[in-house]
C-alpha cells in the first residue's frame, strides 16, 4: 500500500468538503488508489470506473458489509446476477421513458405548480426543503402507491432508515429508529398487497416477489427516489444561479435546459460514489486487488475525467457529450428511475425560472455542496422579484 502516497494523504473530510482537486490529483497519479481512511480502493478514472461497474462477477454488491442491506434486507441494490434481475425487473416497466411521461408527467407538473404557488408571494425561500425535497417525497409516495400512507409518513420512514444506514457506514451501531421505520414500511406494504381495490406498483411486483422482497425494494426505491432527486434538483439550480451567462443561454433557448441538467449531474452527482467488493484477486489499472477488498468507484472523479470531458471543471450547458456522465451509475445497477428523476428536475427548474422572475442566490446565505457519499448544499437560499 506504500505505493499510493496520494491515497495515503487523502482524508475523508477533504473528500466531503472539497473533493474535486484531490480527485483530480488521484486520477492523474493514482487512478486506482488505496485510501487508508477508506480501508479500500478508490477508482477515479472513467474507463476504470466503467470496468468495475460493468463486471458484477468480479466486483459485486452482494456482500455482508453492504450497509443498506443490513437495515432493509436483500434488494435490487444489494444483489447481483439472476437474483438481482428477479428483484429489479418487476419494478422497471413504470420507469421506462414513455411510461414515465404517461404515468408521472401530469402529477409532477401539478405538484410543482402547487409548491411554487405557495412560495411565490414571499420573494425569498430556502428551496431544498420547500421545493426539491417535498417534490421528491411526493413523487415517491405516488410511485409506490402505499395504501393509507401520506408523504409526511414516507419522509419520516426515509429519514430514519437513512440515519441507520449512515450509522453503519460510519462503523457505528445503527439507530434503532431505522429498524422501527422499516417495520412500519413493511406493514404498509403488506396492507397494500392485501387491499384488493388498490392499484400499486407494489402489487404488480408481488406477482414475482415475496412480500418481504417487495418491502425491501420499496425501501430502496424510497431511498434513491428522495435522496438523489432532491440533490439533483438543488445542485442543478445552484449551478445555473452561480453562472448567469449559462442561465441566460437556457432562458434564451429552452432546449438547453436538458443540457444544463446533464452538465450539473456531471459536475456534482447527487451520489458521489458506489461501492463494490472484489470476489477474487484481480488487477485493475496498475493496482493488485485482493479478494474481499472494498472497491469504491468515484462517480464524481470519473465525471471530470479530462480524457473524456474537455475543460472538465467548467459548467457548460452546451457541452456536446454531457450525457456521458455517470451520475446514475452504469451496468446492471444503473438507476432504474433515472428518467423520472430527470423529469422531476426538468419540471422543477422550468417552473422556478418561469414563475419567479429575477431568481438569484441570496448573498446573505452562501450555498456550498457538501457530502462524502451524497452531495448537495445543506440549504439553498434564493430571492426573486
Amino acid at each position: 500500500m506504500h505505493a499510493f502516497p496520494v491515497g495515503a494523504a487523502t482524508t475523508l473530510d477533504e473528500l466531503a468538503r472539497d473533493p474535486h482537486p484531490r480527485l483530480a490529483l488521484l486520477r492523474a497519479r493514482e487512478p486506482v488508489s488505496w485510501l487508508p481512511e477508506l480501508d479500500g480502493w478508490l477508482v477515479t478514472r472513467r474507463d476504470l470506473a466503467l470496468e468495475v461497474m460493468r463486471d458484477a462477477v468480479t466486483f459485486t454488491v452482494d456482500d455482508p458489509r453492504f450497509s443498506t442491506a443490513q437495515v432493509v434486507g436483500p434488494s435490487m441494490l444489494s444483489l447481483d446476477g439472476d437474483a438481482h434481475a428477479r428483484h429489479r425487473e418487476p419494478f422497471a416497466p413504470p420507469f421506462r421513458p414513455r411510461a414515465v411521461h404517461d404515468g408521472f408527467a401530469a402529477f409532477v407538473e401539478r405538484e410543482t405548480d402547487r409548491l411554487v404557488t405557495a412560495l411565490a408571494p414571499a420573494g425569498a425561500a430556502e428551496l431544498r426543503r420547500t421545493l426539491a425535497g417535498p417534490l421528491a417525497v411526493a413523487v415517491v409516495t405516488e410511485a409506490l402507491g402505499l395504501v393509507g400512507t401520506d408523504a409526511d409518513t414516507v419522509l419520516d420512514w426515509y429519514e430514519s432508515i437513512v440515519r441507520a444506514v449512515s450509522d453503519i457506514t460510519a462503523g457505528q451501531d445503527a439507530d434503532p429508529a431505522g429498524a422501527a421505520a422499516y417495520a412500519q414500511l413493511r406493514a404498509a406494504v403488506e396492507a397494500t398487497l392485501a387491499d384488493r381495490g388498490a392499484h400499486s406498483l407494489l402489487i404488480s411486483a408481488a406477482e414475482r416477489l415475496t412480500p418481504s422482497e417487495v418491502a425491501s425494494n420499496a425501501a430502496v426505491m424510497m431511498f434513491g427516489g428522495i435522496e438523489t432527486t432532491e440533490a439533483m434538483i438543488t445542485n442543478a439550480l445552484l449551478h445555473l444561479l452561480r453562472h448567469p451567462d449559462q442561465l441566460a443561454l437556457v432562458q434564451a433557448d429552452a432546449d438547453l435546459l436538458d443540457g444544463a441538467i446533464e452538465e450539473s449531474l456531471r459536475l456534482e452527482p447527487g451520489a458521489m460514489v458506489v461501492d463494490r467488493y472484489a470476489t477474487r484477486d484481480t488487477v485493475l489499472g496498475e493496482a493488485d486487488i485482493r479478494e474481499g477488498d472494498l472497491v469504491t468507484v468515484s462517480l464524481a472523479g470519473a465525471n471530470r475525467d479530462p480524457a473524456v470531458f474537455a475543460d472538465p471543471d467548467r459548467f457548460d450547458v452546451r457541452r456536446a457529450n454531457a450525457r456521458l456522465q455517470l451520475a446514475f451509475a452504469h451496468g446492471p445497477h444503473h438507476c432504474v428511475a433515472a428518467h423520472l428523476a430527470r423529469l422531476e428536475t426538468r419540471v422543477a427548474l422550468r417552473c422556478l425560472l418561469g414563475r419567479l422572475p429575477g431568481l438569484r442566490l441570496d448573498p446573505e446565505h452562501p450555498a456550498t455542496p457538501y457530502g462524502l457519499v451524497f452531495r448537495k448544499p445543506p440549504a439553498l437560499h434564493v430571492r426573486w422579484g
